[in-house]
């Protein structure tokens, strides 16, 4: 998946100016790196909450997992955020968003698609990436973070002060779906769709993992692809659906849900009645993918019954 770096630093990629009071002062000369405590390196954060988590991001970097129960993807993703927020030993602190329960901060955040990650650097967000992406990914951007924290004099670490988090039997994935999330970390979305696959054969109203096949086949679709070879071939070939294909499956999985069905809308519209059937298909994958109650796919769905009657 091609992967925002959060080189760019404290670009202002969302307005969080109604949900925190403006920042405190950066410390001044060279003073050790602050230390402070936290309940756990894994919290979770609510629209009435934030404010803690914001000021916590002057200490640490904060990273946003913004998810929600019904998610298939973000159940694939979390474990490796946690992990790797673990590991890394208070450099970094996990908050996690349930959207459904947090429509302020999902607003505040533009979540148009989850799981949807993003960090805070002195109160900053920072752009992250948007999808299930394979554990050596997060630990790269993670990386990335880091380095640009320290640019930013956030170099503080956390202690967690409550007791480890316990591991128990109901955490644990079904087999199949153990299957996909291990070869989704391995980059391997070929045996991670056929798991998902099987697991459907299996029991057909296994909505994670309906949602997880459609991710894997979208990030098998853009594996490898390099963004603007992608858009300048769509540019040159308006009708190319294979092209306009591409340019939709990335501007999905970046979080641009609403340029993509614009995009084969258009295409739809411009092609011959005979030719439309493949656009219409994948129409209806990413409008399963992103889900059935967004309002987006819901606007997508109208105008496509207008072009269809």
């Amino acid at each position: 998946m091609s992967t925002p770096a959060p080189g760019s630093v404290l670009r202002g990629a969302v307005d969080l100016s109604a949900l925190r009071n403006r920042p405190a002062p950066s410390p001044s000369g060279s003073e050790p790196a602050p230390q402070t405590s936290v309940p756990d390196l894994v919290i979770d954060a609510t629209d009435d909450s934030f404010q803690a988590v914001l000021d916590l991001s002057r200490t640490v970097p904060v990273v946003i997992d913004l998810w929600a129960e019904w998610c298939g993807p973000c159940k694939q993703l979390s474990p490796v955020l946690e992990k790797v927020v673990r590991e890394l030993d208070g450099r970094i602190v996990l908050a996690k968003v349930d959207v459904d329960a947090n429509p302020q901060l999902a607003q505040a955040f533009r979540a148009q698609s989850i799981p949807l990650v993003v960090a805070l650097v002195a109160g900053q967000p920072v752009p992250m990436f948007t999808g299930a992406v394979p554990e050596q990914q997060v630990r790269d951007v993670f990386a990335q973070l880091l380095q640009l924290a320290a640019q930013n004099g956030v170099v503080g670490t956390v202690a967690a002060s409550g007791p480890p988090p316990e591991v128990t039997d109901d955490a644990a994935l079904p087999p199949l779906h153990a299957e996909a999330f291990d070869a989704i970390e391995a980059g391997d979305y070929a045996r991670a769709v056929t798991a998902y696959e099987a697991a459907l054969a299996e029991n057909p109203r296994d909505a994670d993992a309906r949602a997880g096949l459609g991710q894997v086949r979208l990030l098998q679709r853009i594996q490898g692809v390099d963004l603007q070879e992608a858009r300048a071939a769509a540019a040159a070939g308006p009708l190319d659906v294979t092209a306009q294909f591409t340019v939709a499956d990335l501007d999905v999985a970046g979080g641009h849900v609403e340029d993509a069905f614009s995009r084969l809308l258009d295409l739809f519209a411009a092609l011959p009645a005979g030719d439309r059937a493949p656009v219409r298909e994948r129409l209806l994958e990413l409008f399963g993918l992103v889900g059935d109650a967004d309002p987006r796919v819901t606007a997508a769905r109208g105008r496509l019954s207008s072009l269809l009657f």
